[in-house]
């Protein structure tokens, strides 16, 4: 029988999906689930978008060019000039979606091999890709205890190798929700130049700051604009996951000129995508006022009411729309799978994202669970009733 791959083998799978099938079981058994296990918004897209998708003219679906649009990516570039980030279309290139911007970006720069070092938790993804290109993570470890700040310098400098390529950082956090300070970057700059790294900087959530947070793009640090490659989407900014459209920006003419050839093998991203992207470009500063207005509503209910179960410890994220929570429990993928598979209150339930898929370090983040707070404010308050009943039964607790 012919083998799988060792590469195949390596990938790891998704801590967001696997317990999909668990959750369709539920729910043929009549169980209500409330999904906080994926960043999917219930928020509505905005209507500029849909219209331009309703209100198209097009004869024949065609390929677009392979960077994307120009038309689109010029409006992009205004867009982020308007959010001091001085770029041309030409250092832009769309993507289908986020993940094949970062996925090219490591393609491009990095050989089997080379090491990226990560903060963890991060976004589980990462890893993946990173096992795709046959590249290596390092994480450099941070705690929930402070908040999954920014380690000491010195934490990077320890794990730098004559095989470290990159950093990532992913900026507001996925899975943690932090956010890292004009300060932080300029530190981070300093140790991309002492050792002549690229930065990735994920920056998909830029839109969502809270709490007088500010938010500043690794794009603006002086001194590194040969360094520096940004990741972006419209799937979180506009709640257009299934547009799939995302884009890598960078100044670094080689590494565009690179990635384009990736690009080209695979020929084009999705036309329809492209057209809602361009027109979401339109869309009013108030659709994003009232959308923060709602996450912050929706995290204070989230993380202050899981802070009221005992044994529970959830720190107050100041950016995206997750939260990560310590709980009383001894592994998370067994408990996350029992709520879908052994528990219900009322015949209800919840979906959560064991928190060990966004670590590398082996053992790391059994008692903990990624939380979306990605529904309304109701169904998050009975989330966090269900989860309450679910933890005074849970058969290995701490």
């Amino acid at each position: 029988m012919p083998q799988i791959s060792a590469k195949g083998k390596a990938m790891p799978s998704s801590p967001i999906r696997k317990l999909v099938p668990f959750a369709e079981a539920a729910k043929k058994r009549g169980v209500k689930i409330y999904h906080l296990n994926i960043g999917q918004p219930d928020i509505e897209t905005p209507e500029v978008a849909l219209n331009a998708i309703h209100n198209t003219t097009l004869k024949v679906i065609e390929y677009s060019h392979s960077a994307g649009f120009e038309s689109y990516r010029k409006k992009l570039a205004a867009y982020y000039q308007a959010n001091h980030i001085e770029v041309n279309h030409e250092q832009i290139m769309i993507t289908t979606g986020g993940s094949e911007a970062l996925q090219m970006a490591i393609m491009t720069c990095m050989d089997p091999g080379d090491e990226v070092i990560i903060p963890e938790p991060f976004y589980a993804n990462y890893l993946s890709f990173a096992c795709s290109a046959g590249a290596k993570v390092v994480p450099v470890k941070t705690s929930i205890d402070t908040g999954f700040k920014l380690p000491p310098i010195e934490d990077f400098e320890k794990l730098i190798t004559a095989k470290t390529k990159a950093i990532i950082i992913s900026n507001p956090g996925n899975p943690t929700g932090m956010i890292y300070s004009r300060e932080d970057l300029e530190k981070l700059r300093d140790i991309i130049l002492r050792h002549d790294l690229y930065l990735f900087a994920d920056e998909v959530y830029r839109e969502f700051c809270y709490d007088g947070s500010e938010f500043f793009s690794a794009m603006q640090l002086p001194g590194i604009d040969q360094n520096v490659i940004l990741i972006d989407s419209v799937s979180k900014r506009y709640s257009m996951c299934g547009a799939r459209i995302g884009a890598l920006v960078t100044r670094n003419a080689d590494v565009m000129q690179t990635a384009l050839k990736f690009a080209q093998a695979r020929l084009s991203p999705p036309t329809f995508g492209q057209i809602a992207s361009e027109a979401a470009l339109e869309t009013p500063a108030s659709y994003f006022e009232d959308v923060v207005k709602e996450y912050v509503a929706r995290r204070n209910v989230m993380v202050d009411g899981l802070n009221t179960i005992p044994g529970v410890f959830c720190p107050k994220p100041t950016g995206a729309f997750y939260a990560m929570a310590r709980l009383p429990i001894q592994d998370s993928d067994h408990f996350c799978q029992w709520l879908l598979e052994d528990f219900q209150f009322e015949n209800e339930t919840v979906m959560l994202a064991p928190a060990t898929g966004f670590y590398s370090t082996p053992g790391a983040g059994k008692d903990e669970v990624r939380i979306g707070y990605v529904l309304n404010v109701n169904d998050l308050n009975r989330a966090v009733i269900i989860l309450r009943e679910a933890l005074l039964v849970y058969p290995n607790k701490k």
